[in-house]
């Protein structure tokens, strides 16, 4: 009876664990996208939420890097590359691409629900 009872309890507890771990933030995480050309971002500010991924693609025809300093940076890219980035807390993220400094972007990343846009 007692093995009956502990695994009754193991199983409402795994139960327990595999339905708060699929959060609704998961679920509800949007695909968001920045491209790289003519020596620009576009769009240059991007509004997301928490938990959403951006993807920067260069479809420059030649390198450029993502970086924000203290939070991402990624490699050289080619035409073609892409490099993504998972936010997991709300702020103001400057980013610029480091072989051409004067190419800059922000993506500001909030809490609430809502839209997610581009500005």
């Amino acid at each position: 009876m007692n093995r009956l009872n502990l695994l009754r309890g193991a199983s409402a507890a795994a139960l327990f664990l595999a339905l708060v771990s699929a959060s609704p933030s998961a679920a509800s995480a949007a695909e968001l996208e920045v491209k790289i050309d003519n020596f620009t971002f576009g769009p240059q500010k991007l509004t997301a939420k928490v938990g959403d991924t951006v993807t920067w693609i260069n479809e420059d025809d030649i390198p450029h890097t993502v970086v924000s300093i203290g939070h991402y940076r990624s490699k050289a890219l080619d035409t073609g590359d892409k490099f993504s980035f998972t936010f997991t807390t709300p702020g103001t993220f400057e980013y610029f691409c480091s072989l051409h400094p004067h190419m800059q972007g922000t993506v500001v990343v909030e809490t609430t629900a809502g839209n997610n846009a581009t500005q």
